[in-house]
């Protein structure tokens, strides 16, 4: 099998504006839904969704009455975003372009990780590791949805837990049991999973 070679770049404003995004669920996603229900994200709490795109969490979120901050490149993703908030009478932050570049006022209860992670080059997954400690406060809980894929290459590209757990060192983070992470298959991406799992960090 020839290997897919590594994107460098990824046009996200024209796929947004194309209407080509296969990545995309169309409902609120069920591990989401799981951790409001577990008491994850709470009213009041400063959540950040990183590469927001036209996800529905980010106005549901700003609808339970949590602080929340979205960030995407896509000027068309964040147009959506707030078009969605004004017509449920939401209020929220977009931020537009590298969101690893965000230095946020104070830091975040929660970190909301459904398509970034994925999405990125890995050569910036230690950029986005360091940004994460930064954002969130000691005690502060990233609520991750790691992609499964065995084919090289991306985007998406896999979060493998053994990579993962090189990527989030106990130093920093502190991890659930493998066997407690949570399996959601991606309907639009031919059943991938997702593995969601909280880590908190030191």
């Amino acid at each position: 099998m020839t290997e897919e070679p590594e994107r460098t770049s990824f046009d996200w404003e024209n796929r947004f504006v194309a209407d080509d995004t296969p990545w995309e669920r169309q409902e609120l996603h069920p591990g989401m839904l799981a951790w409001m229900r577990a008491g994850e994200l709470e009213p009041g709490s400063r959540v950040i969704i990183p590469g927001c795109g036209r996800s529905p969490e980010l106005a549901f979120l700003a609808g339970c009455g949590l602080d929340v901050t979205g960030a995407d490149l896509s000027a068309t993703a964040l147009a959506f975003q707030r078009q969605a908030l004004e017509a449920g009478g939401h209020e929220a932050t977009l931020l537009e372009g590298d969101v690893l570049a965000h230095r946020p006022d104070a830091p975040y209860d929660r970190v909301y990780e459904q398509t970034f992670l994925c999405a990125i080059p890995p050569r910036l997954r230690v950029d986005y590791e360091r940004a994460l400690c930064e954002w969130l406060k000691p005690g502060g809980h990233l609520l991750a949805l790691f992609m499964q894929k065995d084919v090289p290459g991306g985007p998406p590209y896999g979060c493998a837990l053994d990579a993962m757990h090189e990527l989030f060192p106990a130093e920093r983070w502190i991890w659930p049991d493998d066997e407690d992470f949570v399996a959601w298959p991606h309907p639009s991406l031919k059943g991938k999973p997702e593995l969601a799992g909280v880590l908190v960090r030191r």
